[in-house]
């Protein structure tokens, strides 16, 4: 299990990600265990914004388009 650092920032409110937890059919689910995906979330959103930042200024642009997290998420 990978442990994630602990961000004074949090990206995510525990609510929403709380609710789709819940839609999916996890009516009870461990606040530590919300807090882990919530870590998780922040930390592939950090990973995937900075592969697609490279894939950006490879094509000379400053805007990430989907097209750059699309081939990101590919791992390109």
């Amino acid at each position: 299990m990978k442990v994630f650092r602990t961000t004074k920032r949090r990206f995510f409110a525990w609510s929403p990600i709380r609710a789709v937890m819940a839609d999916v059919g996890a009516k009870i689910v461990a606040r530590d265990a919300v807090d882990y995906l919530i870590e998780y979330l922040s930390e592939y959103t950090i990973d995937l914004t900075k592969r697609s930042l490279v894939l950006a200024k490879h094509a000379n642009r400053k805007k990430i388009t989907k097209d750059d997290i699309l081939l990101a998420v590919k791992g390109f």
